[in-house]
């Protein structure tokens, strides 16, 4: 999915010669706590109500520039990059750009949450495993074959290098709930699950809370 594709061209912006109380009436107005500046078509900067709060209310935006987010990216990338402007610069709006800096539009938090949650395929079906693995270990090919011989397949895999322990942190998710026989796959081969999300998981639940009832009752 490119950023061209999540471009909100009737979200509200500002320009310079704008005073700070119109700025926030414009914010309560729509409920939001950023508004994009642009001057002459080009983007300039996003504004934040904490710091038009602090301001004089008949200033100008002008007189704040030094205070503008600078967040942008060019509609031609991929959305995860808006995601990682917008983490960097702990804002809830990025703006997007092409290549002379023209404003196309925003892109909120909500919408990347959303295409987020659709390219991590949260709305599909599955069971989740975490995975431990040494990065001289790590195959996605192996992985992957795993699941295969349990008749299943990976619908979406990711990792990360846990920075304490220099671990590759595998995160796979399977076209099926009942994961038993997977888990135990794996640990046949020696990898370390470190958790999972499943039907087997509800199950595990269950019988120790049997369990816990039992012993509660034979007291």
């Amino acid at each position: 999915m490119l950023v061209a594709a999540l471009i909100q061209t009737d979200y509200p912006s500002l320009q310079l010669q704008d005073k700070v109380s119109f700025a926030l009436q414009l914010m309560d107005d729509y409920e939001i706590t950023q508004l994009p500046v642009v001057v002459k078509e080009n983007f300039t900067g996003i504004i934040a109500k904490d710091d038009l709060l602090d301001a004089d209310e008949d200033a100008t935006l002008a007189s704040l520039q030094h205070q503008f987010i600078d967040t942008s990216v060019k509609k031609e990338a991929f959305f995860l990059t808006a995601l990682k402007a917008m983490v960097e610069n702990s804002s809830s709006l990025v703006a997007v750009v092409n290549e002379t800096k023209e404003y196309q539009g925003i892109i909120t938090s909500q919408v990347l949450l959303e295409q987020l949650s659709k390219y991590l395929g949260n709305d599909e079906p599955g069971a989740v495993i975490v995975l431990e693995v040494e990065r001289r270990n790590y195959s996605f090919g192996e992985i992957s074959r795993l699941v295969e011989t349990n008749d299943a397949y990976i619908t979406q895999l990711n990792t990360y290098t846990e920075a304490d322990t220099g671990l590759v942190i595998v995160s796979v998710k399977i076209n099926k709930l009942e994961i038993s026989d997977i888990i135990a796959t794996f640990q046949r081969y020696d990898y370390v699950v470190r958790y999972y999300f499943g039907e087997e998981l509800y199950a595990n639940e269950l019988k120790e809370n049997y369990n816990h009832l039992m012993a509660y009752l034979n007291l």
